[in-house]
């Protein structure tokens, strides 16, 4: 693109730099640090659901010690068969994550230093390119790596089930399990397993696939924490199961030292208003516990602990800015009558709608062009976004932005709602292509030499500095032509191109005359009638 010689129109296009360069930095600090907030919670939940798995692993393994027990020992390999698979699948989504650390960083093949800002008692904090969009673009959805994820998932979930599936097919006879209970089992398992793939809520969208919905144009900030609610998904999707088949000896091992408040949320940035809806768990919650001896409160305030052992905490946002929740779990074994506690918190963010509209294209609509506009809101689904013009004006989708068509000259504005809401609206001014320069070749006045004047072949109309795809044309003018010491010669011509008349007094050219085009009129995309445009003297040399 040329850059502009006129002071003002370099000011406007300085502008619009301006504010695209504004609303891609649109994401606070704060929303930025609620994201590896909420990472690292799904992390730290992930570590004790381990650890408690292990406990549950090494108190099944006393029990089949007893050779009374000997009919349960498959049980063993099974469950080590689900943990492989928990294991392969984290490796899998680690080895993604730190693709887009090291992509957003210095890119040295490795994680390390060099990938994030600072360093801060011993631990790496901040990646360095925690707002980069497109590196997870690139990767997650052009390089089809979000695809792999997506069949990984289904891969293992199926895998998962089939160990299941296998072990109380096999074996259910001799723990003493009926081919329906069997069954039923099997259904419970699969049915209560969060570790999935909705492939279903991006159709109706504009995107194309399951990956190009979840991640293109997401932040690396964003991203992190999606994968390790995967990791937790299924890591509480492995701790059900192993509580499952251990349940399958008929030994009640409740031996868990701690425990830890999980919370899974639909979502963790909200608009002052909107809803989150969340539930709260126990990490490794055993059906064995039953919800009368587990305890769930939210800043103090009990919650009613259903009977798989959650408690749904619906948060209605108000005010701006991250907000804290406390929660507290207590859990009395069955078996002891001993009471653990633990606690956590749950971070969310709370903003305010805000939208912005801007011409891609300087600033005012012109008639007769497409004048492509971009809509930004802050704080809604895109989906949600409507768009309606008012004034000389229609708008309408095109692509991932709009088109606004004019019709006349005069004011016009563009209102933005969601959900029957609005956001805001704008004024634009509605104007006529500006004038186009007529020139005789790249001339629109002065001297020419003899040979180039008469190799012309007529006029044509030049939009200056106009970043539209407009093109003006020529309806007529006069040619009149002065030779040297002699009477002037008048020809009439419609359109640019000489007719045989204008072509006959222009190639009679000889040096010192003089020539004459006025009367020049051109038309411009989205004129009714033509427009006077400027005369030229051309004397010949």
């Amino acid at each position: 693109m040329s850059i502009p010689k006129e002071p003002r129109q370099l000011m406007i296009n300085l502008m619009y730099l301006v504010l695209t360069a504004m609303l891609a930095l649109n994401v606070s600090a704060e929303v930025m640090n609620a994201f590896f907030t909420l990472d690292k919670g799904n992390t730290q939940t992930m570590k004790v659901v381990d650890a408690q798995l292990d406990e549950t692993e090494k108190g099944l393994n006393k029990l089949l010690e007893d050779g009374s027990k000997a009919k349960f020992r498959p049980i063993t390999p099974a469950i080590a068969e689900v943990r492989g698979l928990t294991k392969g699948f984290d490796e899998f989504i680690d080895q993604v994550r730190n693709e887009l650390i090291d992509g957003s960083g210095n890119i040295n093949g490795s994680v390390d230093a060099g990938d994030f800002k600072e360093e801060h008692e011993g631990e790496l904090k901040y990646i360095r390119g925690k707002k980069n969009k497109d590196i997870t673009t690139r990767l997650l959805v052009e390089e089809g790596r979000g695809e792999e994820i997506k069949a990984k998932i289904v891969e293992t979930r199926a895998q998962l089930i089939a160990a299941y599936t296998k072990l109380v097919t096999e074996h259910g006879k001799a723990f003493g399990i009926s081919e329906s209970e069997a069954q039923s089992s099997i259904n419970s398992v699969a049915n209560e397993m969060p570790f999935n793939v909705d492939d279903t809520e991006w159709e109706g969208t504009d995107k194309v696939s399951w990956s190009d919905f979840k991640f293109r144009q997401m932040p690396v900030a964003a991203v992190l924490p999606l994968l390790s609610q995967m990791q937790a998904d299924l890591k509480s999707s492995e701790a059900n199961m192993v509580n499952s088949m251990a349940s399958l000896a008929g030994g009640r091992v409740v031996e868990f030292d701690s425990f830890f408040p999980v919370v899974k949320a639909d979502r963790s940035y909200v608009i002052g208003g909107e809803k989150i809806n969340a539930t709260v768990s126990v990490g490794s919650y055993s059906s064995s516990i039953g919800a009368g001896n587990i305890r769930i409160t939210a800043d103090g305030r009990s919650l009613k602990v259903k009977s798989d052992g959650t408690a749904d905490l619906p948060i209605t946002a108000s005010g701006t800015g991250q907000k804290t929740i406390s929660l507290g779990v207590s859990v009395t074994n069955p078996l002891t009558g001993e009471v653990t506690k633990g606690d956590s918190k749950f971070t969310y963010e709370v903003g305010q709608r805000s939208v912005a509209v801007s011409a891609d294209q300087m600033n005012v609509f012109y008639i007769g062009v497409d004048n492509p506009v971009t809509v930004s809101a802050s704080g809604v689904s895109s989906n949600d976004v409507r768009v309606n013009a008012s004034g000389p004006i229609s708008i309408n989708k095109a692509g991932k932005g709009y088109v606004v068509k004019a019709q006349k000259p005069g004011d016009a504005k563009i209102t933005v709602t969601a959900k029957g809401k609005p956001l805001g609206s704008f004024d634009f001014r509605v104007k006529r292509i500006p004038n186009p320069v007529a020139r005789l070749g790249k001339k629109d006045d002065g001297s020419m030499g003899n040979g180039e004047f008469k190799a012309q072949g007529g006029l044509i109309a030049w939009l200056d500095n106009f970043d539209f795809d407009a093109k003006c044309k020529i309806q007529g003018f006069k040619v009149i032509r002065v030779p040297k010491r002699q009477d002037p010669i008048t020809v009439v011509n419609p359109g640019g191109t000489f007719n045989s008349e204008a072509k006959r007094i222009v190639r009679a050219a000889t040096p010192g005359d003089t020539y004459y085009f006025n009367d020049v009129k051109g038309r411009c995309p989205g004129d009714n009638a033509g427009r006077k445009l400027n005369s030229m003297v051309f004397n010949i040399r």
